[in-house]
């Protein structure tokens, strides 16, 4: 488990418990336990009710995002973000008919409507799957996110609807927004840039 991953995930979830973490890397509580204790001695973590990066750590997790993006072919990185930030739209929009029906929250009770939601979101999923392989033969470890989005698709269509959409867990919604930032970065671009050209969420 790499520094770069474990200081990446604090600074995605801003604050997050350690059981949490190591769930959301897909990894061994002990294992993250041990990494974590080694950044916090190295005052790249703050502890307390939860983990959060601190300044050092921010400057640190900078300086390898930048060695990463030097073996990067950032031409070929942007023209994958590309593709992604076309599906944004379409994953918003999505997300939003999920949310409401015809301006009113989605109370989950139309079966038919929800059922023609989630086709949507196969389409989408299947579609991003392909954005995230792309991008992994330049990030290798982007390529976790395909199986953190498909445990929340999973979640899903077992009728637990709050892992579409939900803050703080591990939503569809929340690994998508933590997927749109890797590829931001990836890109050598950043979320203010973004935003003031209307394409962050």
């Amino acid at each position: 488990m790499s520094e770069l991953t474990v200081l990446q995930a604090v600074r995605l979830k801003g604050r997050v418990k350690p059981a949490d973490l190591a769930a959301t890397l897909d990894e061994g509580l002990a294992s993250v336990v041990k990494t974590v204790e080694q950044l916090t001695a190295s005052g790249l973590l703050v502890e307390g009710k939860a983990l959060r990066i601190s300044n050092e750590g921010r400057t640190r997790l900078g300086e390898l995002l930048a060695d990463e993006r030097k073996e990067v072919d950032t031409t070929a990185l942007a023209a994958v973000y590309d593709e992604f930030r076309a599906l944004n739209a379409d994953f918003k929009a999505l997300a939003t008919d999920w949310q409401l029906i015809d301006g009113k929250p989605n109370t989950h009770d139309d079966t038919d409507y929800d059922a023609a939601v989630l086709a949507r979101l196969d389409r989408v999923h299947q579609r991003v799957v392909s954005i995230i392989a792309a991008a992994a033969a330049h990030v290798p470890r982007l390529s976790a996110y395909s199986a953190k989005l498909q445990r929340a698709l999973d979640k899903v269509k077992a009728g637990k609807v709050a892992w579409l959409t939900q803050p703080i867990i591990d939503s569809y919604h929340t690994v998508w927004f933590e997927l749109h930032e890797e590829l931001i970065l990836a890109a050598g671009l950043t979320r203010e840039a973004e935003a003031n050209a209307g394409h962050a969420q």
